[in-house]
């Protein structure tokens, strides 16, 4: 069972939404390809108005019946804005989503890599389906920001500005209304709709997450919710996530069809502006017939600048608690913090040395261990034994780099493990867990984490070797079949004895086995035990467990009560010692073998009777009692 469970912790909460700054610098890996599709998307939207004001040109010209060379430029320029808007408008999507991608791909890396740094003491402030969905749902919906948040709005100034100048010098008036009604649409609207968006957009990212969580829930817990009856009450609460994030949808849509009926309300107000300055000025002479339908059609295209921005507005407020809940990922402290100058790996092979141990999880009121001492010469091990809660797990915890450590030392043949990298020092101290995960995959590939060179020959040697030779033998895929999902497929003594294989093909100079049969039956746990004790036999091993069974063959074992070494010796030494670990025994031996065989029982002449005050004082032997 696990020695100590970290304190509950609060679930991480995004709070308000990541600053503007911060959350553009999203797209700084791909900074140049987004320069280039902005300019593309300029060429493409200014085609289309070029487009525009050449077939008005074209066919008020037309109207006048002139020589056909006289409409050749503008046939031609009819022809070649039409073909290129199309290839420029291919260029943009093309290279923003290339940019998009790429973005992507480093924020997935990026919020991985601190998801491994996290692990695993860090990642109990996230729930399981709702972490599943900031790194899936939340990082590509930062596409979005790529495609739809800044291409637009550079785009809008780049084109809008150049337009604007072109009216103007055709007819001042009109290139006012023109601006007025482009920059209303340009920043009036957006306002708006991104007011609005803050409330709507406010929690929808979370109501996401909250939903994949509860949809992971109902889809591992199915089985125990079906047992308690309690499946219904589940479903109830995903249609009640459903339902809240639908709502939010709904306002978003709405919020959407307002900014986009507003700017179709400017761009109409555009036109007749044009035309209420055009007309008087084509009536005065300042303004040429032809030229009042290009000034006049030039806003219909025009708008197509604008017309996006409230929706990248609305976009920016969501990608803004997106980015919120990505970055409380990347903003959570190291729960063990990097050395800042690391030394050179000790080389194997390696003695472990544990002195004056404190050691406890962040945030806790107190320490679990308090001054632990444990050594580790090569080829030794050591069984850590104690009820639920000593710190045994803790321990094993802080082995692995997985903990601080709050005072005291770990030492690698003298070098500090504070002094080593994390992946350096799990390089060294390998842990098979009692919960140890198979990866839905063939058995090859998981034992193959341990190794990737690893030969098929390596892996029959070593699946040989944690007594499942026969059981592979008798797959008809043999190393090919599948584990299933957590390995479903292969009962709990073969999950575990995989993973012990697959320590052993890692080659740990130190292996930790924390409670490998912790959740198996009786013979199942003691058979398991009896082999882990026999493959382990000269490699360094430190065995956590609560059985007893088997521990006769181990060189030292250690009583962990409270955080501290109350006991210490070998089996007999400590049965002889009539304490702590003599009750555990008895307590372990009364009931497997019952009370009738344990009458039966004799201490022999020569041992001295269990419980004497002698056996537990004193220096004359290898026991010491440390409990006070």
């Amino acid at each position: 069972m696990t020695a100590s469970n970290p304190p509950a912790e609060t679930a991480v909460e995004p709070g308000p939404p990541a600053p503007i700054g911060r959350t553009l610098g999203i797209a700084r890996p791909a900074a140049r390809r987004l320069v280039l599709a902005s300019l593309l998307g300029a060429g493409a939207v200014g085609a289309a108005i070029g487009l525009m004001a050449t077939a008005a040109w074209l066919l008020s010209r037309a109207a006048q019946h002139p020589s056909e060379s006289a409409l050749a430029v503008a046939i031609v320029l009819v022809q070649f804005f039409g073909l290129s808007r199309g290839f420029l408008r291919y260029g943009e999507r093309l290279v923003g989503h290339d940019a998009a991608f790429r973005v992507l791909a480093v924020q997935r890396v990026r919020i991985y890599k601190n998801l491994e740094r996290l692990a695993p003491a860090g990642l109990p402030a996230f729930r399981s389906g709702d972490l599943l969905s900031r790194l899936v749902a939340d990082v590509d919906s930062l596409q979005e920001l790529i495609l739809r948040v800044i291409p637009p709005f550079a785009i809008a100034v780049l084109v809008g500005t150049a337009t604007v100048g072109l009216v103007w010098a055709l007819l001042p008036a009109a290139g006012l209304v023109l601006a007025a009604t482009l920059l209303a649409s340009a920043t009036i609207v957006p306002w708006l709709t991104g007011t609005l968006a803050r409330r709507s957009e406010s929690n929808q990212a979370a109501l996401r997450g909250e939903l994949t969580a509860s949809v992971v829930d109902l889809i591992e817990g199915a089985s125990e919710l079906a047992v308690y009856g309690a499946t219904e009450a589940q479903l109830a609460r995903i249609s009640t996530d459903d339902r809240e994030l639908t709502a939010v949808a709904t306002s978003s849509a709405a919020t959407a069809g307002i900014g986009l009926g507003l700017t179709t309300l400017l761009s109409g107000l555009a036109a007749w502006g044009i035309l209420v300055v055009g007309v008087p000025a084509v009536h005065s002479g300042r303004l040429g017939g032809v030229w009042l339908a290009v000034v006049a059609l030039i806003p219909l295209a025009a708008f197509e600048l604008v017309s996006g921005l409230p929706a990248a507005t609305q976009t920016l407020q969501r990608a803004r608690r997106t980015a919120a809940r990505l970055f409380a990922i990347i903003d959570v402290p190291d729960p063990v913090p990097e050395a800042v100058h690391t030394v050179e790996t000790p080389a194997p092979p390696v003695d472990l040395e544990v002195r004056a141990l404190w050691a406890g999880y962040p945030g806790a009121p107190h320490p679990v261990l308090r001054g632990i001492d444990l050594s580790l010469p090569t080829g030794r091990r050591v069984a850590i034994v104690g009820p639920s809660g000593a710190g045994k797990s803790t321990l094993a915890a802080v082995l692995l780099g997985f903990l601080p450590i709050e005072a005291g030392s770990v030492r690698l043949n003298g070098t500090s493990t504070a002094q080593l990298s994390g992946d350096d020092l799990r390089t060294l101290v390998g842990l098979v867990g009692q919960d140890a995960h198979l990866f839905d995959t063939s058995v090859a590939e998981n034992l193959r984490i341990g190794r990737r060179a690893a030969t098929d020959a390596d892996l029959r040697e070593v699946i040989g070797r944690v007594g499942l030779g026969t059981w592979l033998e008798s797959l008809p895929s043999g190393l090919a079949t599948q584990v299933g999902r957590f390995g479903a497929r292969v009962s709990g003594g073969q999950r575990q004895r995989l993973a012990v294989a697959r320590a052993l093909l890692a080659d740990f100079p130190v292996l930790v086995l924390d409670e490998p049969a912790e959740h198996l039956d009786l013979d199942a746990a003691d058979a398991l035990t009896a082999d882990l004790l026999a493959v382990t036999e000269g490699r360094s091993t430190v065995l956590i467990t609560h059985r007893l069974a088997g521990l006769e063959n181990v060189d030292e074992i250690l009583v962990v009560i409270g955080g501290r070494v109350a006991e210490r010796g070998s089996h007999v030494e400590l049965l002889e010692c009539g304490a702590s670990y003599a009750a555990l025994w008895w307590n372990e031996a009364n009931a497997e073998r019952g009370a009738k065989e344990l009458l039966n029982m004799r201490l022999t002449d020569e041992s001295p009777r269990a419980g004497s005050p002698e056996m537990c004082a004193g220096d004359h032997i290898s026991v010491r009692s440390v409990a006070q």
